[in-house]
């Protein structure tokens, strides 16, 4: 496993981390205490370092699996967790009190005196633009309570706002063969403050495992059977920012890209490692096989230069103009 630096604070990571979201319970399906502690335990392993959740994963299961694990195998993790989408701040409910108590529940959990860093969880443009919550984050962060703060976000308008905050140590996006804007308006700026980068989705919710058909079937409380609203999804409504079916279709048509040697899944996470703004990315894995052959890919050469190229002009002639939400 490669690591890179995370900013400037001389923290290095495993370039390859695990997303806890599906630990946190049926959101992904069900996964069970003993196999959660398996996905974590093959993760490490394989030389996994790098953990992001999120207190709302699971209602704090997430973030309680993952303290576990670090009393049971000790020091040498990254734990990046979040906050900001619990009831009682989201969506206009944001007071220092409640940001302040959401970390001391996540100490709690994660069973950590400090956290290495909390995330505001794609909270509103508007808390961003107001900028309170900036300070409150620093005020917990001279504390001695975070050792530092970024952002999950879900669009580059976002990012830039918390781009501008002195202090920020990371911003969280979504970035792959699918949605490749962060790289145009996004990662010059974020190299020159050394603000790390952390991918999630880099397999488009699962479009890019090159697995999905257009019949495919997700548990029924898989959150991939509902649109953003909370409603049941319907083919053709938003999935991984593009309709359903189109997603599909196009990541059959971009297995004719997939170099010898790689799978589609392994391309498309080293296409974001190929970026020299990435820090780290976070799959998710429901199995540990899953952590496994994640983690495999920081072993992987980089893509040629022509297949990036190739990949790009797929992006600009059959994507872009197809992206739906939050952009």
């Amino acid at each position: 496993m490669k690591t890179r630096l995370f900013n400037d604070t001389a923290r290095m990571v495993s370039e390859v981390g695990l997303g806890c979201w599906q630990l946190g319970g049926a959101d992904w399906g069900n996964v069970g205490d003993a196999e959660a502690m398996e996905i974590l335990g093959t993760a490490a392993d394989a030389g996994v370092t790098f953990f992001d959740t999120a207190d709302v994963y699971g209602n704090g299961r997430s973030e309680r699996l993952v303290g576990r694990f670090l009393r049971e195998r000790g020091s040498g993790f990254f734990v990046a967790t979040k906050l900001g989408r619990t009831g009682d701040l989201y969506p206009d409910h944001y007071t220092e009190a409640g940001v302040r108590a959401a970390t001391e529940a996540s100490l709690r959990r994660l069973e950590l005196d400090t956290l290495d860093l909390t995330q505001l969880h794609c909270v509103p443009p508007g808390v961003l633009r107001d900028g309170a919550i900036f300070d409150w984050l620093r005020t917990l962060k001279d504390e001695g309570k975070i050792h530092g703060f970024g952002a999950s976000v879900e669009s580059v308008e976002e990012a830039e706002i918390c781009l501008a905050q002195e202090g920020m140590e990371s911003l969280q996006v979504i970035f792959n063969i699918f949605r490749q804007k962060p790289a145009e308006k996004l990662f010059a700026e974020a190299l020159r403050k050394r603000v790390a980068i952390i991918v999630r989705l880099p397999l488009a919710s699962g479009l890019l495992s090159g697995k999905m058909k257009p019949d495919t079937k997700f548990p029924e409380s898989d959150h991939r059977n509902y649109n953003r609203d909370g409603e049941k999804f319907n083919v053709g409504e938003t999935f991984a920012g593009l309709p359903y079916a189109v997603g599909v279709e196009l990541a059959e048509e971009l297995k004719k890209y997939v170099p010898e040697g790689f799978t589609m899944a392994q391309m498309a996470q080293r296409w974001i490692l190929d970026h020299e703004a990435v820090t780290v990315i976070i799959p998710g894995a429901s199995r540990p096989q899953q952590a496994h052959a994640n983690a495999a890919v920081s072993n992987l050469p980089p893509l040629p230069a022509e297949t990036h190229a190739a990949l790009r002009e797929f992006y600009e002639n059959k994507v872009a103009a197809q992206i739906r939400g939050p952009y």
